[in-house]
């Protein structure tokens, strides 16, 4: 399988290329970056053969399978869509869109294409939610309230790096995004109920700050979800599983008790990084022509749960 990474000097990006050099049968053959230098640079130190400063200039290479986007939330559709257009399988890092209708064209080119089009709902795959997902399938959990905080302390336009964006991150379309999707493929199915609160605006960002997110599956569980770009202390998103036989704090790929005694996760999956595991089913779906976890199309209803909340907010 040879992959394309876009947006490959990014926090993110640099995690796909580390994850990617632990899975058999893969080669990063081409990368794209911002800058000439910058992504020469990286692709020398990394041993790729191919860098580039366009996507157009990659995706028409007859060494790429598939593409990894990595890239800014905003260029997500039409980049996702020109890889289909050149051939070629795709993985968008969440989220796949910052609006339905964007989402939607996604989806529409994938059923157009029939080619493999992930979206990158990470949570999915941690071992932490994964082996609260496989309770929940045997019958032997039943989630009565997730409770997420998700927390950052950001006021400027700064990526996981610290460096500067070029876009603006969004609290709804692209933090809630993960809590709204996991919440949804943990219960099965569409929230029934979901509403949002916002507070005010950045003055320079132009985005909320804070925001308060609720939702209610068709089997009465619910979600509460806070979040904050201006909370100053750790950062991150924490989850709270309160169920019928137990509670457990998810943390990453970690997992504990009620009790904060950890959860042995070592037989869940084949690795404990959240991004290798996605990565892998993305290659494997190709591989297998099958649908993969976190099909575009399965995506979308997160999508459109965003939108439903987006205009409560409004």
């Amino acid at each position: 399988m040879r992959i394309c990474v876009a947006g490959a000097y990014g926090a993110f990006g640099l995690k796909h290329l580390d994850a990617l050099a632990a899975i058999d049968g893969v080669e990063v053959t081409s990368i794209m970056g911002p800058t000439k230098a910058k992504i020469e640079a990286l692709a020398a130190e990394r041993g790729i053969g191919h860098a580039g400063v366009t996507l157009e200039e990659c995706i028409t290479r007859d060494d790429v399978d598939a593409v990894i986007l990595s890239t800014p939330t905003q260029m997500h559709a039409d980049q996702a869509i020109a890889c289909m257009d050149a051939g070629k399988h795709v993985l968008i890092e969440i989220p796949m869109a910052d609006s339905l209708e964007d989402s939607q064209r996604i989806v529409v080119k994938q059923k157009e294409t029939g080619l493999t089009a992930m979206a990158g709902q990470v949570r999915r795959f941690n071992p932490s939610h994964q082996w609260i997902h496989n309770k929940v399938a045997a019958g032997e959990l039943k989630i009565q309230q997730m409770d997420v905080q998700t927390y950052f302390f950001r006021r400027t336009n700064t990526n996981a790096k610290g460096e500067p964006r070029t876009w603006t991150d969004h609290l709804l379309w692209h933090h809630a995004c993960h809590t709204v999707d996991l919440f949804q493929y943990q219960t099965g199915g569409k929230a029934v109920e979901a509403f949002g609160l916002q507070g005010p605006a950045h003055p320079d960002l132009g985005i909320a700050m804070d925001m308060s997110i609720g939702m209610k599956a068709a089997d009465g569980a619910i979600c509460t979800l806070s979040l904050s770009f201006n909370n100053d202390g750790p950062l991150g998103t924490y989850f709270r599983y309160i169920c019928d036989k137990g509670t457990y704090l998810a943390r990453y790929d970690d997992l504990y008790d009620g009790y904060d005694n950890q959860i042995d996760l070592s037989d869940v999956a084949v690795s404990n990084n959240g991004i290798e595991l996605i990565d892998r089913e993305f290659v494997a779906a190709i591989t297998e022509g099958r649908t993969p976890n976190g099909c575009v199309t399965d995506v979308l209803a997160a999508m459109e749960t965003l939108d439903k909340i987006e205009q409560t907010m409004s």
